[in-house]
């Protein structure tokens, strides 16, 4: 079980905090609103000529000389590959990074002086989370059959990266990792997940997966929104100076491209090593990286600037050299 960090003073006492009575929930209509309660299980029909499983553009290494010159069907392989793996990081992103947090916040397992209504939110939130690694678990296991594609198994890279970052943070951040993750996670996740249900040549069961995901994730943003007011001011200067420089990592930990997922469909689809080595080079050049992070995250990044994280030198130092400041009106 997640143990999410303990608070150094209540939110509730806190006098430059006024989050405790801002909350307004967005889950009055959660029975008639959730894809879990009124949406059917999405089913893949047989494809068909001019069908694509993932948009190409959203694949840079599919528009390399390398990969256009390759075999008959390379391409819509490597597409079918980012399809399952990006199945595949949701069923582990909600399973690993998100229902342990909102279990946790729902059975008050956090000292963040949360409103009772959002306690009752973080449950329907969880039920949620469940069906959504669910469902996309269900629709790559259907891919595969309809493609004779294996799917992935291998760990997504943010799992490994997350562990990473938590055995380098101050013990006095203990379980700040996790939620702080999270809150990164869901306030940027509706993002990404807005085009796709609109790409009429993905199969129908694609987009209508997509979508429901969209709508939930939606209430799921707001109420990550408000939480973040919750976490922050419940943190000590100490902590928040602690932890502020590590958020540019977590945005990049959700937003980067998964390159040992990439290489690995680039190796099964039959190209060489080095093949494969040039056209990761070329495809991911770091500059283009960071502008796509940088725009992705634009929403989440202000919310850091309202709470005030970005007023510590430190902490702003790290985001300007993650290149997430772009833009913004510091």
């Amino acid at each position: 079980m997640v143990e999410l960090m303990p608070a150094k003073r209540s939110v509730i006492a806190c006098p430059e905090s006024a989050v405790a009575d801002e909350y307004q929930s967005k889950f009055g209509n959660w029975d008639q609103r959730a894809s879990v309660r009124v949406k059917p299980s999405r089913v893949l029909a047989q494809p068909s000529d001019d069908q694509v499983y993932f948009p190409p553009e959203l694949v840079p290494v599919v528009s390399h000389p390398i990969v256009r010159d390759a075999a008959p069907g390379t391409v819509r392989r490597i597409l079918v590959e980012r399809l399952c793996h990006y199945l595949h990081f949701t069923t582990e992103l909600e399973s690993v990074a998100v229902l342990p947090v909102t279990v946790a916040l729902s059975r008050g397992r956090d000292d963040l002086g949360l409103a009772a209504g959002m306690r009752q939110d973080a449950f329907k939130i969880s039920t949620d989370e469940a069906w959504h690694a669910q469902f996309s678990h269900d629709l790559m296991t259907q891919v595969a059959a309809e493609t004779g594609i294996a799917p992935t198994t291998a760990e997504p890279a943010f799992v490994r990266r997350l562990e990473e970052i938590r055995a380098l943070m101050q013990p006095e951040l203990r379980g700040a990792q996790s939620l702080a993750f999270c809150i990164v996670s869901e306030t940027l996740i509706s993002a990404i997940l807005s085009d796709l249900p609109r790409d009429r040549r993905l199969p129908a069961a694609v987009r209508d997966l997509v979508r429901d995901h969209a709508e939930d994730e939606g209430k799921h943003h707001a109420y990550f929104h408000g939480v973040l007011k919750y976490f922050w001011h419940s943190l000590s200067p100490r902590q928040r100076r602690l932890l502020g420089p590590w958020l540019p990592e977590l945005v990049t930990v959700f937003l980067e491209p998964d390159y040992p997922a990439v290489a690995r469909s680039l190796l099964a689809a039959g190209l060489g090593t080095g093949e494969a080595e040039a056209v990761m080079a070329e495809s991911y050049e770091a500059a283009d990286v960071r502008a796509s992070i940088a725009e992705a995250s634009r929403t989440t990044i202000r919310y850091f600037v309202e709470i005030g994280a970005l007023d510590d030198p430190g902490t702003l130092d790290a985001f300007h050299a993650a290149g997430l400041t772009e833009g913004l009106s510091l």
